[in-house]
């Protein structure tokens, strides 16, 4: 919901910018009216869910590790997971429309199954599911909310790492890449405040991608512009 109130009526900060850029294409709209319904984890929204039912992704993947990725953008890394982890079920939460109808299309592409979506806000995925869901979580490339009086509604902060970690098993790993220099500041600041070790061996850590990434459109862009990525992992305590 885009009225900067969580549906109970309580304020809410978004930490994404817009919910819908350029005109879909006539395949995209294809996508989101076959695909859309048949690949969501559950009744998450207010509207689907007004009582808020606890919804156990257990029953959608079985009993598998369950990863979930945070803004996914155009699905590129969230595929490339789902296709080189079978064994493992993923989630994705991403309210840009225009990312969701690309991520379908790859997914078409691919041939996955193991991959569930929410087109919406991930807090009301957190409102649902049970404490400890998750194996795994990404934060990857998100809005870098550049303006210092905006630095709150970025994600790396109480109002959103709180309830990941209530939603991440102990021991579970949180990576978060970024390209800009504040936001791994904040970053490094705010996660480990919310419960969460830093798992860096040595200076360089942040700036060495992990062994089994695929680059984003966003950090393609960042590397054309000349901005350096960095690649935080973190752990729940």
């Amino acid at each position: 919901m885009d009225n900067g109130k969580h549906p109970s009526g309580a304020p809410w900060r978004n930490f994404y910018g817009r919910f819908k850029g350029k005109t879909l294409r006539p395949n995209q709209e294809t996508y989101l009216d076959e695909d859309l319904g048949v690949l969501s984890p559950g009744p998450i929204s207010w509207e689907e869910n007004p009582d808020r039912t606890p919804v156990d992704l257990r029953s959608v993947f079985g009993d598998v590790p369950i990863w979930l990725e945070v803004g996914f953008g155009g699905g590129e890394h969230l595929v490339h997971q789902a296709a080189t982890n079978p064994g493992t079920g993923l989630v994705g939460c991403e309210p840009f429309i225009n990312g969701v109808a690309m991520l379908l299309g790859k997914v078409r592409k691919a041939g996955v199954e193991n991959l569930r979506l929410y087109p919406g806000d991930v807090r009301n995925l957190f409102d649902v599911v049970p404490d400890g869901t998750f194996d795994k979580a990404f934060l990857l490339y998100p809005d870098p909310w550049p303006k210092k009086r905006h630095h709150r509604r970025r994600f790396v902060t109480p109002e959103f790492l709180d309830p990941l970690h209530r939603a991440l098993k102990p021991g579970a790993e949180f990576r978060v890449a970024t390209d800009i220099p504040d936001y791994v500041r904040q970053t490094l600041l705010e996660v480990p405040r919310a419960g969460f070790e830093w798992l860096a061996e040595g200076p360089q850590d942040w700036r060495t991608p992990w062994g089994d990434w695929t680059r984003t459109r966003y950090e393609q862009k960042a590397l054309r512009e000349g901005r350096v990525p960095h690649y935080m992992t973190f752990r729940r305590l």
